[in-house]
């Protein structure tokens, strides 16, 4: 699923784009792909010119005129594609086709067919029980707020990370990267930590979040930017996905553990269970 650095770095990519263009018409392939009546989902959208494309979590979130927002949510093999004038190239996967002022196209493609598109007014993105929800940004978090945030839950600190209502935008991928730069293990209850060594799993945090943006996010399955290319950040990878292999930090073959019902990998040495 692409986490905070995959949809930071779509609405980056897309925002020069697509910003101004006025929305001439859109195709709505999948009905289930969209929340709502998909005949009122593209009559709300038709003639509509995007002001912004940013990002909230794991939302895609195009600002539109009259105060509309179109949100996105990829889950885990959603995509955005868009396609200069006369390039389009759509393929079974397509969902939501949105035809730009210029001729350009805008392509929401999902392969699994697990994400969706969801149209409101501004005024009511806060109504939205799912958006409500979210916690703050791990990027804009202080380390005061983030050890305060996780410091007494008896949770393990990594289903912390996970749960988008304590902090949004951390799936697997950066959690797992994160506990192992900061030497925690990922069964640890938060309580038990020390503060200090919150604080330093948030500065952990905000580095792999940060070098993962600049690396274009990662791809090794299903995920690409705005323009179909793939991010890089996989070549650097400590431990997620090498379950099996030596650790790049001290050689120790790495675990395969599950923690909150994710598939969790960990190195025994530089992240002992009580240390």
């Amino acid at each position: 699923m692409p986490e905070l650095p995959e949809v930071e770095t779509i609405a980056r990519g897309l925002s020069p784009l697509v910003q101004d263009r006025r929305i001439a018409d859109l195709e709505v392939l999948a009905p289930g792909s969209v929340h709502g009546d998909p005949q009122a989902f593209a009559q709300r959208l038709a003639g509509r010119s995007i002001c912004s494309v940013g990002r909230r979590g794991k939302l895609l979130l195009f600002e539109l005129s009259a105060g509309q927002v179109l949100a996105g949510h990829l889950k885990m093999t959603g995509k955005f594609l868009f396609f200069p004038p006369g390039t389009a190239e759509l393929t079974s996967h397509a969902r939501c086709i949105f035809h730009l002022d210029d001729a350009s196209t805008l392509v929401f493609e999902d392969q699994r067919r697990f994400g969706y598109l969801r149209c409101m007014h501004s005024s009511g993105l806060s109504a939205w029980p799912f958006y409500a929800r979210l916690g703050p940004e791990p990027l804009q978090m202080t380390e005061m707020e983030f050890v305060a945030c996780l410091g007494s839950r008896r949770a393990a600190i990594k289903a912390l990370l996970l749960d988008q209502t304590c902090i949004a935008g951390i799936g697997n991928i950066y959690a797992d990267e994160s506990l192992h730069l900061a030497g925690i293990h990922p069964q640890t209850q938060a309580e038990r930590i020390p503060r200090t060594r919150l604080g330093f799993l948030h500065r952990c945090l905000r580095d792999v979040l940060t070098r993962a943006v600049h690396a274009g996010g990662s791809s090794f399955r299903d995920y690409v930017d705005g323009l179909g290319r793939p991010g890089s950040y996989q070549d650097t990878f400590m431990v997620y996905g090498r379950s099996g292999q030596p650790c790049r930090q001290c050689s120790t073959e790495l675990a395969r553990i599950r923690v909150a019902g994710r598939t969790t990998v960990v190195c025994p040495c530089c992240q002992p269970r009580d240390g």
